[in-house]
């Protein structure tokens, strides 16, 4: 009727899994490789056994929230790295007009929290770290010396496993990509002693290549059995990133400077270790009072 307001239509949709089929290419163009091939990883597992079926303009705050509520306890984690490629997948959608401008149902949505991972070696730990990866040495050299330049750099596992020779510029590794962008890792004389001890091969240009040469080696498995037999079952491998931060604010190396060796863009990002910092300042805070009594002849 003339004078009334119209109901806005959109026109008839395909359902998820055939638009995610045809029009995937586009929404992960400016993906990096490994995060379009996670994202597409989680549309596989998680996504496309709920929304599949369902058209893409049919996707509701309810359906999402039911998901949600499907996940809680053991699907946690999965639903938390999902719902931001649901997003990605509805948000592309209204540019193309099959949905509504600002229909898309996961805005506002809460993931579920996470408890933060932070693990740290202690002396203990170190050492046998270190007796394991010298008794490993024999049989997996690439795989210990990837362990040990972690330990050396507190650099990400892919920032070392995918690295190039071209990308060795002593004294620093300068990555032309990394989650973070381009990025300088700078190399102490324990991390260079490695890397020139490394064989070379003339028609390879991986620094850890596997047998074939073509891709990396295979860390990840690996790993999973050394630390068993060190009886840290729980240790990741990114473990060491934050053992390598722990240990720089233990000798008195500010935050913006291990921010900086890690390779973060955002100060909010160290900010994490800030409580490690404390614990120092506190301590030493201790040991000068304690001083301070004993010169007085005061119980410390």
């Amino acid at each position: 009727m003339d004078g009334l307001p119209k109901h806005k239509s959109v026109k008839a949709t395909p359902t998820l899994s055939a638009y995610v089929e045809t029009y995937w290419d586009d929404i992960a163009r400016y993906w990096k490789p490994s995060t379009a091939k996670r994202n597409h990883d989680a549309w596989r597992r998680d996504l496309a056994p709920v929304f599949g079926a369902t058209r893409v303009a049919e996707v509701l705050p309810a359906d999402v929230i039911r998901w949600r509520d499907d996940c809680a306890g053991c699907a946690e984690t999965r639903f938390n790295r999902a719902v931001p490629v649901l997003a990605s997948l509805l948000k592309y959608a209204e540019a193309l007009h099959f949905r509504r401008k600002g229909s898309n149902p996961c805005r506002g949505l809460p993931r579920y929290p996470r408890e933060p991972k932070e693990r740290f070696l202690s002396p203990l730990e170190y050492r046998r770290l270190g007796a394991a990866l010298r008794d490993a040495e024999a049989t997996h050299p690439a795989q210990v010396a990837i362990v040990r330049l972690l330990l050396y750099t507190g650099a990400r596992v892919g920032e070392i496993r995918d690295l190039r020779w071209g990308w060795v510029q002593p004294p620093r590794l300068a990555l032309p990509d990394s989650k973070t962008g381009a990025k300088t890792i700078w190399l102490n004389s324990q991390a260079l002693a490695i890397l020139d001890a490394l064989p070379r091969r003339e028609d390879c240009s991986l620094v850890f290549p596997d047998r074939t040469g073509k891709a990396p080696v295979a860390v990840v498995s690996w790993w999973t059995a050394l630390r068993q037999r060190c009886s840290m079952p729980d240790l990741r491998i990114h473990d060491l990133r934050h053992s390598f931060a722990s240990t720089a604010i233990m000798d008195n190396v500010p935050l913006a400077t291990i921010g900086r060796l890690l390779g973060h863009v955002l100060p909010e990002t160290t900010a994490r270790y800030a409580h490690l910092a404390d614990d120092v300042i506190g301590d030493a805070a201790q040991r000068i009072s304690g001083a301070l009594a004993q010169a007085m002849g005061l119980r410390a």
